[in-house]
């Protein structure tokens, strides 16, 4: 199953975005097509202001996890989280 993480940064965060980005890049490279797509989300300024990804886990428990050991999540970067099972309907490069 797919689940979208849908992040939302704290306000005044982007120093700690910054900061464990690569780190947090890393992390997610790590799932190798378990991630199926991920960027950030932008404020007016057009600066990152929260996060979207898109990762199959086994369970809204298994996507909590992966959520939850995030570098951006262990660095407190994030106000909140919310956690979606996803249906891939249009250009899905999987689907039959």
């Amino acid at each position: 199953m797919l689940y979208a993480l849908i992040c939302t940064d704290k306000q005044g965060a982007l120093q700690i975005r910054l900061d464990n980005r690569p780190a947090h890049l890393d992390y997610l490279n790590s799932f190798g097509d378990r991630l199926k797509g991920a960027g950030p989300f932008l404020n007016d300024a057009g600066d990152p202001a929260g996060s979207l990804v898109i990762v199959e886990a086994a369970s809204k428990e298994d996507a909590a996890e992966i959520a939850a050991n995030d570098p951006y999540a262990k660095a407190g970067l994030f106000e909140s989280v919310d956690i979606r099972p996803w249906k891939w309907v249009v250009k899905n490069p999987e689907a039959n």
